[in-house]
């Protein structure tokens, strides 16, 4: 029998999606869902409890009960005024918000997600917390239907660690992310030395079902993605053995183009 961490029991994508979409179903009819650990136990392990309170000011108590993330992306994420960001993973659309409020007018955000459901949360969400620099795509993390070099910062919030193929993910963040763009993502890691069972059994539990990397294993996934400054700073356990994680990177800028030389005089 494999000791793979990641080998068997990974569901397909289409019944991640279905899950989620349970969930913004719950959030849509008044409820609030619970994804990984229970929030009877640990109380703030997932959702807006991790953000500052003075972020969440004016922003809709349906946006609050629908976050789903482990932490908050925005103390890695440095957005300014006039950024392009994408969310990938945007769910019901709580770091849209506060994405768009920090972009302010001349900046823009992507949300991208792949449940239908959770698509017209967020787009409820956002129009009640009245934000029109913001537009929403259905999609997969794994392949982002936005160009090449299209944005300045990608967010997510625990979402990375849903896909089964999370080098795909990065290499797509890295793709669409112009040369400086930079990375900040919440996610859970696995602590090191756990044995192939035991981290898949702890990554469940922690609604991580296609699993977790460790900290060396996510840096290592960032920088074979190209990215430089790759940073993986575990923050709070969610789970025994499993823990959220603070994750920053840049693309490299476009190195400068050497000067032309200059004609030889005769």
């Amino acid at each position: 029998m494999t000791d793979d961490p990641h080998a068997a029991s990974t569901p397909d994508r289409e019944a991640v999606v279905e899950r989620y979409s349970g969930l913004a179903r719950i959030a849509v009819a008044g409820g609030t869902p619970l994804d990984g650990c229970d929030a009877g136990s640990s109380g703030d392990c997932y959702g807006a409890a991790r953000y500052m309170a003075d972020d969440l000011g004016d922003v809709p108590e349906a946006a609050l009960r629908a976050g789903l993330g482990c932490g908050n992306p925005h103390a890695a994420a440095h957005i300014f005024p006039g950024d392009t960001v994408l969310d990938l993973g945007s769910g019901g659309g709580l770091d849209v918000i506060l994405s768009a409020r920090r972009t302010g007018p001349t900046g823009h955000v992507y949300g991208l997600d792949a449940s239908p459901d959770m698509l017209a949360l967020a787009r409820r969400n956002l129009a009640d917390a009245g934000v029109t620099n913001a537009e929403l795509l259905h999609g997969h993390i794994e392949a982002v239907p936005l160009p090449d070099e299209t944005v300045d910062v990608v967010i997510s919030n625990c979402v990375v660690n849903l896909s089964p193929d999370k080098p795909a993910v990065l290499a797509e963040a890295h793709r669409v992310l112009r040369p400086g763009g930079r990375v900040g993502i919440t996610d859970l890691v696995a602590d090191p030395g756990l044995d192939g069972a035991h981290r898949r059994a702890a990554a469940l539990r922690a609604g991580a079902a296609a699993g977790t990397l460790t900290v060396e294993e996510y840096r290592r996934a960032l920088v074979a993605a190209g990215f430089t400054d790759a940073e993986v700073r575990p923050t709070h356990e969610v789970e025994t053995g499993v823990r959220s994680a603070i994750v920053s990177a840049r693309r490299p800028p476009h190195p400068a183009a050497p000067p032309e030389p200059t004609p030889a005089h005769r």
